[in-house]
């Protein structure tokens, strides 16, 4: 089989469940485990594979937490375009993701996670909101996330809990 189609196979069993060994996944792609495993390691090198992730439905737990998206828009610098000031967004250990945007009247939308709403504005107006090339913000709170990373929350509550008669 081919190398490339190989890795991709790879990358989307991961991508679902990234605690399978590297023996689980050659099993399911009738591939060498020492293959499978020099493949990994060469897309962890390469940063194709950037990390591996938990995700959490922590409406479950006592652990309080806010998400939000922020749309920015940005005036570019020359030469630059919107590079720079993602990365800058990006360093912040508040922010979690940074999107260009296109089709949008903003042009990044970065999701951000706090332990409450005022912590996000404080970010947004101490942080965000006074860079240079930032020429305005809208922000978003999230009120419950029903799939996040692929993954389905709470499936079961498919029932219409509104009250009968009333539309």
């Amino acid at each position: 089989m081919e190398k490339s189609t190989r890795r991709e196979e790879i990358l989307q069993i991961l991508e679902q469940n990234s605690r399978l060994t590297a023996a689980d996944i050659a099993a399911m792609i009738g591939a060498e485990e020492a293959e499978v495993a020099e493949q990994i390691a060469e897309m962890e090198k390469d940063k194709t594979i950037c990390g591996y992730r938990t995700v959490i439905n922590w409406e479950k737990t006592s652990d309080e937490r806010v998400t939000a998206q922020i749309g920015v828009k940005i005036a570019p610098v020359r030469g630059e375009g919107f590079d720079r000031i993602a990365a800058r967004l990006s360093r912040f250990e508040e922010v979690d993701s940074v999107y260009l945007m296109s089709g949008s009247s903003y042009d990044l939308i970065l999701t951000i996670g706090g332990k409450s709403m005022k912590d996000i504005a404080h970010f947004v107006y101490d942080k965000i909101a006074p860079m240079e090339t930032v020429v305005s913000t809208s922000t978003y709170f999230v009120l419950r996330k029903y799939k996040d990373h692929g993954q389905v929350f709470d499936e079961g509550r498919e029932t219409d809990e509104r009250i009968p008669g009333i539309s």
